[in-house]
């Protein structure tokens, strides 16, 4: 049996065997997308066996991990039979669509999930973090509301306010989330929700419009040395999801300090070692929770050409037990994110400009290798660095510009 304490080192030394043998160290990803691809690259850094887990094949992470299997994450059985067939030291959940109340038992029959089965389980469903954040911790929040059904809605709609935001208790990357900014808008609104929740229609939050000044990703690091932050992340959400970010997001002393003890916070209700994406709202000196990801976030992509340890390092170091003895950003650094819209056939994707992104100096990129679009998906990334914000965003605009995707 391993041991029952989740993500604790034991007392002995932290051993590292070889992928392929009886002695490997065996990390189980769920979820095989952009974050996790550069997550298992880490990991095989350090001589882990990798396996790597999604709906489909083909996925990122799949094509650079030791195994590849495709399951119904969303299925118990499927999910448990595989986990008792692997054995993996550390499970490590990349997404939400898992069927996270079995990983809640796979944690107590011994088996390390990554932050924490808790932390996982709660995140999954918007309701149970908001209720955890507002009601227990008393965090700063927007005001809020549930609805099971359009009344509901129309009702909680009314007492907050316009423009106010609608989005499906469980959903991912903006799914079924749009701002509401009259009563007759409600209705669509409403069936967007329905149609963009990760398990069908159910229940909605109905959140109060709030006017920042800026939102932020504050990285959390927890860690057996303690708890660290990286340096705020600015971003652009369009539609909910990511569309740009940057590295450092300049902000007072006293909204820094907020944001960090608001982190630590919610971080430390949630449990474990690892990499934790808090996204606030800033208004001037105040800070907001909105929501936190108990994983690497995507708008710390940026921390690929910013930190001497990318998140995907850090998360690495902190599930294995090993402290973080410092966070180093010799440069700032932004990017942007490279959307692909239309229909894939069986050819994939062709990008074009490529060479020329890659000859501008302080520039990177990483395109994922996702096999299809159908519709709009988020396909590569654009990556720059300079002395000063400022000036990053202006280089890595640039370089986006440059590239070209052909269906």
């Amino acid at each position: 049996m391993k041991n029952s304490t989740p993500n604790l080192r034991p007392n002995n030394p932290l051993l590292i065997g070889t992928p392929a043998t009886r002695s490997a160290l065996r990390v189980m990803l769920l979820g095989s997308g952009e974050l996790g691809k550069e997550l298992i690259m880490v990991l095989q850094g350090l001589g882990i066996e990798t396996i790597a887990v999604d709906r489909y094949a083909g996925a990122p992470a799949m094509q650079v991990a030791h195994h590849a299997v495709v399951i119904n994450m969303l299925d118990p059985n499927e999910l448990r039979e595989l986990i008792l067939r692997e054995r993996p030291d550390y499970i490590v959940p990349e997404i939400e669509a898992i069927a996270t109340s079995e990983l809640v038992k796979l944690e107590n029959e011994g088996f390390r999930v990554v932050p924490s089965a808790r932390a996982v389980n709660l995140t999954m469903n918007r309701e149970g973090i908001r209720r955890l954040a507002a009601e227990e911790l008393g965090l700063p929040t927007t005001p809020y509301a549930f609805a099971d059904s359009l009344l509901e809605a129309k009702d909680a709609a009314a007492r907050l306010g316009y423009p106010c935001v609608m989005k499906p208790v469980m959903s991912s990357s903006g799914k079924g989330q749009s701002v509401i900014r009259s009563a007759e808008a409600i209705e669509s609104a409403w069936s967007y929700a329905q149609a963009g929740g990760r398990s069908g229609e159910g229940r909605v939050i109905v959140e109060a419009f709030i006017r920042f000044d800026y939102e932020i990703t504050q990285l959390t690091v927890r860690h057996a040395g303690g708890v660290s932050f990286p340096d705020p992340i600015g971003h652009i959400q369009e539609d909910g999801d990511y569309r740009m970010s940057w590295q450092p997001q300049p902000m007072s002393a006293d909204a820094l300090r907020a944001s960090r003890e608001i982190a630590e916070k919610i971080t430390a209700a949630l449990g474990g070692y690892g990499v934790f994406g808090v996204e606030l709202f800033v208004q001037g000196d105040k800070v907001f929770f909105n929501e936190v990801s108990p994983r690497p976030h995507d708008t710390g992509l940026v921390t690929l050409i910013t930190q001497r340890h990318s998140q995907f390092a850090l998360h690495a170091r902190a599930l294995l037990g090993i402290p973080v003895p410092s966070i180093e950003r010799p440069l700032a650094g932004a990017s942007k994110a490279l959307l692909v819209e239309g229909h894939s056939s069986d050819e994939g994707i062709r990008f074009l400009g490529v060479d020329d992104v890659l000859a501008m100096a302080n520039v990177d990129l990483r395109l994922f290798g996702k096999p299809e679009v159908q519709g709009r998906r988020r396909m590569g990334v654009v990556l720059a660095s300079a002395k000063s914000v400022d000036e990053a965003k202006v280089r890595v605009e640039s370089a986006h510009n440059k590239l070209k995707a052909e269906i």
